[in-house]
């Protein structure tokens, strides 16, 4: 593949690179070596399932395997006895060793849902950050000082709130860094949220007389409720386990404005396609409705097929088109006494809460019948407790509707 094409599949749905001009380089040197681009993507094992969220630098791994890049996988074993601090108010709780292989096996298993196990090498941290001594600690933390890592906005307003910071968090950027170091990365992959982690491993490469990586950074996925970082706690997510019609239904509740966003980063529907959706919707050739039952499809088929997708389609029309939603869906806010100790709201408070429902035997009853849906899923369970979001569409029947403020 030529430069200028390699070029554009780097670049993809990035929100930032430092810097174009270095990849660039790199690219014309590895072709003159014969060789490929090392590229590195570091996951802590904090949570065993995978949401879109986690797809999208995944996504990006893939597609730089398809033009000939040898993509490193890296299980942040050693790490994740720390925890990323990366947007935190507060010290992770750290994970034990069993947590950590349990997350680990759990991980690596969904990932090859994405990437191709034959293309793929899988690196665990622990390998070169478990035999340092501690002169070698004292050496690596001697590399960057506290005024660098106060520079960090999380730790920054922590400090200015007298909140505790435990020493052991600064040296989470600087285990990330070394990893770049140990692997002689040429390419690192992560969230815009992990700039500073990725600038560090440049800075460190450095000092360790290595050529600096290249830092690509990928936008943050907002979740179903178009406002909030996908996250499985915040329940804005869609998992990419999730059955094929409630993968569906899910992706049908995200906000149009979204939609472009999610074909560029979480399907393989090509760039010149994408934009053409983009300009049908923008001069209204193509409505809304079609282009969200598109994405629906794309990403149900990548997890599913494409018989899956098609039969949630058929699922998904047979439930919520037999009329169309309203424009003047009501928006209320729920009452916090309706939330447990967990945040959660059992479905049947949930309905009568809203005043979709005039009594909890009522609601019962229509929820045994499959005439309930929270986000175009439709939810047959009255034990069900969920966790509320804002923007979150709770329809019972055909014609009652809310929305969460």
């Amino acid at each position: 593949m030529d430069l200028e094409k390699q070029m554009e599949v780097f670049l993809r749905g990035t929100a930032e690179v430092i810097s174009p001009e270095e990849l660039k380089e790199k690219l014309i040197r590895a072709d003159k070596e014969g060789r490929p681009l090392r590229v590195k993507l570091g996951v802590d094992p904090s949570a065993p399932d995978l949401h879109l969220g986690h797809t999208v630098p995944l996504r990006k791994m893939r597609q730089l395997q398809e033009i000939g890049h040898q993509v490193i996988f890296l299980v942040g074993d050693f790490t994740g006895r720390i925890g990323d601090p990366t947007g935190r108010s507060e010290t992770r709780k750290q994970l034990s060793e069993e947590q950590i292989k349990e997350n680990a096996k759990s991980y690596t298993a969904q990932v090859f849902k994405i990437l191709d196990p034959e293309k793929t090498i899988v690196e665990y941290n622990s390998r070169w950050l478990a035999s340092l001594t501690f002169a070698d600690v004292v050496q690596l933390a001697a590399k960057t000082t506290v005024a660098r890592m106060l520079e960090r906005d999380d730790f920054a307003k922590r400090f200015n709130e007298n909140r505790p910071i435990g020493v052991h968090e600064f040296f989470y950027p600087l285990m990330q860094g070394y990893d770049s170091v140990a692997l002689r990365a040429d390419v690192e992959m992560g969230g815009t949220d992990q700039k500073f982690n990725l600038l560090m491993g440049r800075q460190l490469q450095r000092d360790y007389g290595q050529e600096p990586q290249v830092c690509l950074m990928l936008p943050i996925l907002e979740g179903i409720d178009g406002v909030q970082k996908m996250s499985k706690s915040l329940g804005n997510h869609i998992g990419i386990d999730d059955p094929p019609a409630e993968m569906y239904g899910k992706t049908m509740a995200i906000p149009d404005k979204l939609m472009i966003k999610y074909f560029e980063l979480v399907t393989d529907v090509p760039l010149a396609e994408i934009r053409s959706l983009a300009q049908g919707l923008e001069d209204g050739s193509l409505h809304p409705r079609d282009v969200k039952m598109r994405l629906a499809r794309e990403i149900v088929t990548l997890y599913h097929g494409a018989q899956a997708a098609m039969e949630a389609e058929e699922a998904f029309k047979a439930v919520f088109q037999q009329g169309e939603l309203p424009d003047d869906v009501p928006e209320i806010e729920l009452p916090p006494d309706v939330l447990d100790e967990k945040g959660q709201v059992w479905i049947v408070r949930l309905l009568t809460a809203l005043d979709l429902c005039a009594s909890s035997s009522e609601a019962r009853r229509m929820i045994s019948q499959g005439a309930v849906s929270i986000d175009n899923v439709r939810r047959t369970d009255p034990d069900l407790k969920l966790k509320p979001h804002r923007g979150m569409l709770v329809r019972v029947g055909k014609r009652r509707f809310a929305k969460l403020a």
